[in-house]
């Protein structure tokens, strides 16, 4: 029985080895570190070092402070017209140890925004926020943007010029809704970092938010990034539930999301082992 455990481990442990194919497209499927062998009882070396690599990187991410410029660049900022905004929380260290800070703009913000983005007047409001990774941000949002824009003009609703909010959180939905009282607000947050990806975002939205709204009144699509959900896929889905929010007048939990023929979605349904699985 040894003499086949050590086989078998060497079998897995070896770079060559012949993986069925419905093993081999699992795994280009997922960052998810499956079957990466072993020496002894311990992680092999490279994988070690990808670990510690990938924690590094979340690391990084989590106290990174955007910088517009460095981020962005200076031709995405001019054809959006970007400008930045900041909670109250007015340091890196005090947005992480006081979420409640990065849930509500500075005074000094909210007059801001009354004066750049007509209150009242927009069926969408799309907001980027730093969230938890400046990477991811700095990576997703500028593809995602324009593939947005490209899908809102056809559908001829009236969008809020985009702004970037700084040490930002999920619940500032609730304040952008209160002082701008667009129909549908879209934040494009970065995710808290994992060891799979530290450039993974987040889209939530809600349909006309004020301050009582909670988690149940948003819905959220996530994993947007390069192994995930691509840009293409999230922003027809971002597209098709602004549409039926404001079609049904809601959004959260009373909302299900139908999703639109992805090619993700069907490249995962061929992997089905059998039609009940």
């Amino acid at each position: 029985m040894a003499d086949e455990a050590d086989d078998l481990t060497a079998s897995v442990d070896s770079p060559a080895t012949a993986w069925p194919e419905i093993v081999r497209r699992v795994r280009a499927r997922t960052p998810a570190r499956l079957l990466a062998g072993r020496a002894g009882a311990a992680y092999r070396t490279q994988t070690q070092l990808e670990l510690r690599k990938a924690h590094a990187a979340a690391r990084d991410a989590v106290r990174a402070e955007l910088d517009m410029e460095r981020d962005f660049g200076a031709a995405f900022i001019q054809k959006w017209k970007l400008f930045e905004v900041s909670t109250k929380a007015t340091n890196k260290d005090e947005y992480l140890l006081r979420p409640d800070l990065g849930r509500s703009f500075s005074e000094g913000s909210r007059a801001e925004l009354v004066r750049r983005c007509s209150p009242g007047g927009h069926d969408l409001q799309i907001a980027i926020g730093d969230g938890l990774s400046v990477a991811a941000v700095s990576k997703q949002v500028p593809p995602l943007l324009e593939l947005l824009d490209e899908n809102i003009r056809p559908k001829g609703w009236r969008a809020g010029p985009p702004f970037v909010i700084r040490h930002c959180r999920v619940g500032i939905l609730n304040e952008i809704g209160t002082l701008l009282a667009p129909r549908v607000v879209i934040l494009l947050i970065g995710e808290r970092p994992g060891l799979a990806t530290a450039e993974s975002l987040s889209a939530y939205m809600a349909y006309q938010p004020h301050r009582d709204h909670t988690d149940a009144n948003r819905n959220l699509i996530s994993n947007i990034h390069a192994r995930g959900v691509s840009a293409n896929d999230a922003a027809l889905r971002i597209i098709g539930l602004a549409e039926k929010m404001m079609t049904n007048g809601t959004s959260g939990y009373q909302l299900r999301e139908e999703l639109p023929s992805l090619a993700g979605n069907r490249e995962a349904r061929s992997l089905e082992i059998s039609s009940d699985t």
